[in-house]
């Protein structure tokens, strides 16, 4: 993933490939008119995952019980992923 930067005029003839390195590699491109930033373009995965971190940030209750399983794994108290697949009846793959 890499940010880069791209005038409106040179948009048009390059935005195929833009659109693509936006799908494939998570690139995120800052277009500017006349050297000031006003757009950003970025993969549906990227914004939808800055969606939800937003209403993550707006949940305190969920932020809360982040923190705290971030100083539960800190502490080493935390659970395998195998482990977890092995309570909730899941395969190790997923």
């Amino acid at each position: 993933m890499s940010l880069y930067t791209v005038g409106v005029r040179e948009l048009r003839p390059k935005l195929p490939r833009i659109l693509r390195h936006v799908s494939d590699r998570f690139d995120r491109y800052v277009v500017t008119k006349r050297g000031k930033p006003e757009a950003v373009i970025l993969s549906v995965a990227d914004y939808e995952s800055l969606l939800e971190t937003l209403d993550l940030e707006r949940d305190a209750a969920a932020l809360d019980r982040l923190r705290l399983a971030e100083a539960e794994r800190k502490r080493g108290r935390g659970k395998r992923l195998s482990a977890l697949h092995k309570e909730l009846g899941l395969p190790n793959g997923g």
